[in-house]
């Protein structure tokens, strides 16, 4: 990992996060004007715009054709496909910050997965995390009091889709060309949703609908590459911090572009599901901050 310093990755990855938010704004936006598989395969075909910046220094084009662990490709390509289509249909149906709740659960969902599949060990901090998110969670779509509905169906599905996807990608491990892994992302959206779209699909009309379809797929795309750079400039718990901007999108596009009343236990729920990513980040830092303060008064002589 290139030492170039925390807060570039940071920032690298608060952009990527702000593009991932507008990239979902976008969507919502052509509600009732599109089909929403329309939408994710149209969002795939405007990704392939970024295919040069995403090329490694040392990778060939034939690499986007490479599939080195069949296996793995397929399942990162399924879950993108998956992801994409349950994540359009969510935010189309319901008011952006109970879709970004729920598919904010997806760390609980790969912590979950990464214990049984990858036999990783989840220290209680990590644990006491998920739960307090998923409290959180539980605030903001009060299930019992408020009714539930298929798009919070859909934004569950997108959560549990897009954590497959991170397991997927840590059993590639580190050979696979990048190439690749972004074809699987591409195809799956294309194919699939393409597949699906058939029976209901009409061409785009008008100037409008192709400036959201190009503002969903490219931006989308871009948050994607983002994401990569950051991970080279910074670890990865640092870089999944930023992802907690994605609510304070979510309240202002509420407020200022949909006019989606939120009432103040919403707000609740966001307060703690942010509080519990913040915690699992600053803990660490704070108590090895101390230890070694205290380790530094005990070594300085009377």
């Amino acid at each position: 990992m290139k030492n170039t310093g925390l807060s570039a990755g940071m920032m690298l990855a608060f952009a990527a996060y702000a593009s991932f938010s507008i990239s979902d704004a976008y969507s919502k936006l052509l509600a009732g004007r599109i089909d929403p598989f329309e939408v994710a395969f149209f969002g795939g075909v405007f990704g392939l715009l970024l295919i040069p910046f995403v090329r490694g220094k040392n990778e060939s084009y034939r690499d986007l054709f490479v599939v080195r662990q069949p296996m793995m490709w397929l399942v990162r390509a399924l879950s993108t496909f998956a992801a994409t289509a349950a994540s359009v249909e969510a935010f189309m149906l319901l008011p952006m910050p109970e879709a970004f709740s729920l598919i904010f659960l997806m760390p609980l969902f790969v912590t979950i997965l990464s214990v049984v599949l990858l036999r990783e060990k989840v220290s209680t901090l990590g644990w006491l995390s998920v739960i307090v998110g998923f409290i959180g969670v539980l605030i903001v779509l009060r299930p019992g009091l408020r009714a539930l509905q298929f798009g919070h169906l859909c934004a569950l599905i997108a959560a549990v889709a897009n954590a497959v996807g991170v397991i997927a990608y840590r059993m590639s491990g580190q050979n696979t060309p990048r190439l690749s892994m972004f074809s699987s992302s591409l195809c799956g959206p294309l194919l699939g949703n393409g597949a699906l779209m058939v029976a209901h699909a009409g061409w785009p009309q008008g100037a409008t609908i192709w400036m959201f379809l190009f503002g969903y797929g490219f931006l989308a795309a871009l948050g994607q590459l983002l994401m990569m750079l950051a991970a080279t400039r910074a670890t990865a718990s640092a870089i999944a911090l930023p992802q907690y901007s994605q609510m304070l999108w979510a309240v202002a596009f509420s407020f200022y572009v949909f006019h989606e009343p939120l009432d103040g236990w919403t707000f609740v729920g966001i307060a703690v599901i942010i509080a519990s990513g913040l915690f699992k980040w600053a803990y660490p830092r704070l108590s090895g901050r101390m230890a070694f303060l205290r380790r530094q008064t005990v070594a300085q002589p009377l």
